[in-house]
Formats: C-alpha cells, sequence, structure tokens
C-alpha cells in the first residue's frame, strides 16, 4: 500500500510542470554532454581552438573581424589552463551555454509571457532542435550570442516588470559579452530596440522614474566589457579607436564577394530539412494570431449591423471606439507627438492594459520575420547562423499551445529527435548542409600514421587541422612548407610520411607508398540536385570533398 502511494507520488510529480521541465532539461544536458568529442573538429572550431590554446600558451592574441569577437578565445583559453586542451575541454562552454537556453525559458513562464504548455514545448524544442543541439556541441560563436539574447530578453522583461536597476546592468552585461562574441549581436540589439519603441510609444510598457541612471549603468557595463575584450585586456588599447570600423569594412567585403553565398531562401531549405515541425507550427502561429477567419467575421458582423439599421450601427461604432479609449491613451494623447514624447520620456501617462501571452507573440514574429529577412539579404551563407532565425521562430511556434496541439507536437518532436541523432551522434562523416566545411573522420587513419612518424613534410597549403592536432612538443615532428616541393627536398629531409593535397602532388616517390584520404567534406547540391526528393528521406548522397595523399616510406627490407 505504501509502495503504491509512494508510486503515485511520483508519478504525480514527474508529470506535473516542474516534473516534465526538469525531465526536458535533464534530457538537454545529456544530448550536449555525451560523448562531445566523437567528432572532430570541425575546420574553424580547430583554429578556434588553436588561437586559444596560443593565447594560453603564449599569451598573444589581437582582435582580427575574421576570426569573430575576443570573447570564445578567452573563455576557451580559461577553461583550457583549469581542465587541460582537448576536443572534448573545447566545446564544453558551448555546450554549457546551448544547455542553459532551456532555463532561460522558465523566467519568461514565471512572468507570464507563456503558459505552462507553451513554456514545457519551447523547452522541448530548444532541447531536442537538430541545429540547437549541433551547435551546442560546437566551438564556434552562436551559441553564445543565442544564449546573451535570451539573457537580454528575460532581463529586459523583468526590468520593465520590477523596474529595479540590477535588471538593467544584465541586460547591459548581456549586450556586452554577446558584442565581444560576434559582429551580429549589433542586430539583435537594433531588433529588441526597435519594438521596444514600438511598446513605449503605444503605451504598453513605461519607462522607470530611474531609466536614464540605468540606461547609463547599463551602458557602463557593456562598453566596460567591451573595452577590456577588444583592447585584450589592456594590452592592445588601439583596437579600440580602429577595430569597430575594421569589423564593418571587413563583414561589408564579405557580404559584397558572397565569399559561401547562397540564395536568399538558403535557411528555409535547412528548416526543411531539420526544423519541419517548428517551421510549420510557427507558420500556424502567425495565423492564429492574425485570426484572419475571425477578422473577416467581425467585419461582416459589424457591415450587417450596419447594413440592417443605421442606429445600431452607429451604436457599434461608438461601443468600439469607447472600448479603445478604455484599451488606450486617449486619442489627445496619441496625435501630439511633443507630448506623447514628453511623457514617454518622463515615465507619466497611462498605461495600456495588455495579454502577455499574444504581446509576446507579437514580438517574436517581429523579431523572427526581421531576422529571416536579414540573413536571407546577407550575402554569407553558414548554416550556424540558423541559430538567430531558430531562437525567435520557437516562441512563434508554441502561440496557442492548445492540448491537442501540444499533443500533436510532441509526436512531431520525433522527426527532431531522429534529424538530431543522425547530426551529432553518427560517429561518420554524413552528406549534410549542416556540417559546412567537416574534418573527416579518415583523418583518424592519417593521425595514427603521423603519431606512428618521426618527421612528417606538409607539403600543402591546406593542412588545418593538423597544427590543432600537432601542438606542443608533438609539433616538432611536422615541418610545413605550405606548397608542393622538390623530390630533392623530400628525400634529403628523410621524411618518414609526405603528405600533399591531390590537386599539386607527387605521381610517385621512390620508396613511399600512397594513399589518398578525405580531408574535410561538404554537401555537395551539383552532385545531389537531381534527386534532391529522394536524398531528403535517404540523405545518402553524394558530398564534395577536398583530399590529401599521404606517401608512407616503405620499410627497409619490406619490398622483399
Amino acid at each position: 500500500m505504501k509502495a503504491a502511494v509512494f508510486a503515485a507520488g511520483v508519478r504525480e510529480r514527474l508529470l506535473s510542470f516542474e516534473g516534465l521541465f526538469l525531465l526536458i532539461f535533464l534530457a538537454t544536458i545529456a544530448l550536449r554532454f555525451y560523448s562531445l568529442d566523437l567528432k572532430l573538429f570541425h575546420h574553424d572550431e580547430a583554429i578556434h581552438a588553436w588561437f586559444s590554446y596560443r593565447l594560453l600558451t603564449e599569451g598573444t592574441y589581437i582582435y582580427d573581424p575574421m576570426y569573430h569577437g575576443p570573447f570564445l578565445y578567452y573563455v576557451t583559453a580559461g577553461i583550457f589552463s583549469l581542465l587541460g586542451d582537448s576536443d572534448l575541454v573545447g566545446r564544453l562552454f558551448p555546450a554549457l551555454l546551448g544547455t542553459l537556453l532551456v532555463p532561460l525559458v522558465y523566467p519568461i513562464y514565471r512572468l507570464g509571457y507563456l503558459d505552462k504548455k507553451q513554456a514545457l514545448i519551447a523547452a522541448l524544442f530548444l532541447a531536442v532542435s537538430p541545429n540547437m543541439v549541433y551547435f551546442s556541441r560546437f566551438l564556434r560563436n552562436d551559441i553564445f550570442i543565442a544564449f546573451f539574447t535570451m539573457v537580454l530578453l528575460v532581463a529586459l522583461l523583468y526590468y520593465f516588470e520590477r523596474q529595479k536597476m540590477q535588471y538593467a546592468l544584465i541586460a547591459g552585461a548581456a549586450i556586452g559579452f554577446g558584442m565581444s562574441a560576434k559582429e551580429n549581436m549589433p542586430i539583435i540589439v537594433l531588433i529588441f530596440g526597435v519594438y521596444l519603441l514600438y511598446l513605449l510609444w503605444t503605451g504598453r510598457v513605461r519607462l522607470p522614474k530611474r531609466w536614464i541612471r540605468d540606461l547609463a549603468l547599463g551602458a557602463l557595463v557593456a562598453i566596460g566589457i567591451m573595452a577590456v575584450f577588444y583592447s585584450s585586456f589592456g594590452a592592445h588599447p588601439e583596437v579600440l579607436m580602429d577595430g569597430w570600423l575594421r569589423a564593418i569594412e571587413h563583414w561589408t567585403s564579405m557580404h559584397q564577394a558572397q565569399r559561401l553565398g547562397g540564395p536568399p531562401y538558403f535557411y528555409i531549405l535547412l528548416f526543411l530539412l531539420y526544423e519541419v515541425p517548428i517551421l510549420i507550427l510557427a507558420v500556424v502561429g502567425i495565423l492564429q494570431f492574425v485570426d484572419i477567419p475571425g477578422a473577416i467575421s467581425r467585419w461582416r458582423e459589424r457591415r450587417a449591423g450596419g447594413a440592417g439599421n443605421p442606429g445600431e450601427g452607429e451604436e457599434a461604432e461608438t461601443e468600439i471606439a469607447r472600448a479603445q479609449e478604455i484599451d488606450a491613451p486617449s486619442i489627445r494623447k496619441r496625435t501630439g507627438f511633443t507630448n506623447r514624447l514628453r511623457e514617454i520620456l518622463s515615465g507619466s501617462g497611462e498605461i495600456q492594459q495588455i495579454d502577455r501571452q499574444k504581446e509576446f507573440a507579437r514580438f517574436a514574429i517581429f523579431w523572427m520575420l526581421l531576422s529571416l529577412a536579414v540573413y536571407a539579404y546577407l550575402g554569407e551563407k553558414v548554416p550556424w547562423l540558423i541559430l538567430h532565425q531558430l531562437l525567435p521562430m520557437i516562441f512563434v511556434a508554441v502561440y496557442m499551445m492548445t492540448t491537442k496541439k501540444a499533443v500533436i507536437t510532441v509526436a512531431a518532436s520525433v522527426f527532431l529527435i531522429v534529424m538530431t541523432f543522425h547530426v551529432a551522434y553518427t560517429p561518420a562523416d554524413i552528406n549534410e548542409p549542416i556540417v559546412q566545411v567537416q574534418n573527416s573522420e579518415d583523418l583518424r587513419e592519417v593521425f595514427a600514421k603521423i603519431d606512428a612518424a618521426d618527421k612528417v613534410a606538409v607539403a600543402t597549403d591546406n593542412y588545418w587541422p593538423l597544427p590543432w592536432y600537432y601542438r606542443g612538443g608533438d609539433a616538432s615532428k611536422l615541418s610545413y612548407y605550405s606548397q608542393k616541393v622538390s623530390e630533392s627536398t623530400i628525400y634529403g629531409g628523410d621524411f618518414d610520411l609526405v603528405i600533399t593535397h591531390d590537386a599539386d602532388t607527387y605521381p610517385t616517390l621512390d620508396g613511399y607508398v600512397k594513399e589518398t584520404y578525405r580531408l574535410n567534406y561538404w554537401f555537395s547540391y551539383e552532385e545531389n540536385k537531381e534527386r534532391l526528393l529522394e536524398y531528403y528521406f535517404l540523405r545518402d548522397g553524394k558530398t564534395g570533398s577536398r583530399n590529401i595523399e599521404v606517401f608512407s616510406r616503405v620499410p627497409a627490407g619490406a619490398a622483399g
């Protein structure tokens, strides 16, 4: 009897809102941290880890907009100093921030901007989204930006709710760290800022009495954090003078060059590949928000009332006008620009009563649509930028989450889970656009050959990620020539192993055996365009790749 009561109590707690939220959070931890070094570092990850290692061992770092902000390098170097330098340790901080996205949904729920079903489904989507999981296990800056965006959102909501200075300071810190992480944080700040102006102008929120003090302190925190990181903790103060200008020039040139270009609908294709339940629910959420059938019905009712009895129509219009006067500031105050501006800046005037969940949905739709438009326009198309469009899309997708819709959503999440396991936990090369230019698992065989060799010649400029995987004491066995050299140089150097690019290599080398390995790979549209529908379901298409040739010296006497 006692066992049954205990089991019922445990079941009740697990199925409660808090219990389900906790289960989702635990699943989030498992998905982010399990076998974190299953795959080799991506090309960019290896570069980021190498710069962090140099910062730790040599103390050298100066901001270069090509490699984004300094925050990643200082944090990663700090973790290396505590736990050692490895692939797993390098991915710990991204995994941590990707995990913390889920609990940040809870304070939004506590303020009433999400109900229980919406909060649970939003947390579930953040937990199992293929892109959220994949790029939380990835040493790049974008999961940092997603985290600081969520912190900024929560801080602003609490600031206007509680009107306390500490939330302004947290918002300033989120902006400062985000700006120090990557150059697209200003897009987030601009989107949030424009919507905040709309809320203030329409009287949906009101500035606190001491907002000027709070704004100044928040800005000081943000600027202080940026100054510390971008000046390399004071070692390069000159960066503060021209770093921002160099960043604008660099990313403007990247946009124009479209080095990694794609069509404006590039990210929509990625949503269809990996996040289709979220995409569909977001479209449904927008349609529910707009409520076109309801608007048409109300218009017909007003028209029918006006046509049948002019007096009744006039009375109905009067009632609508009265309702608007109750729900919003007076027309006089709205039409007087100077008066309205004075009211906003002084924190006075009436404040409109709002439906918090609907207003949050309006903001999420605004945030999502502007993000989709911005990244559709920008010339640089890379898969990790989908995170900044996916985050608001999740909140749009959970709008008006009825029980029936929630059940359908949970069932549809099976697609997300399957795709997550495919892209994040397949211990082999996968033919997916999400990987962009991923270092091949074939390199593990090359690493084994390098480990067994005493002297290695790298006769090509396509040698990443070798500097990361052979750093410190292991670096001495590798000689980097950055191009094909004469055979006499190879023979004279007495190398056990010679590595070249397959497009610029030797037909043969006397005394060596040649093998070809894939260095890195990417999804090839050209190779798959004739069978895209089949590829969508089978994911078995062809990849483009960059290959290396490895010449291994034959031991003396082995030829006989």
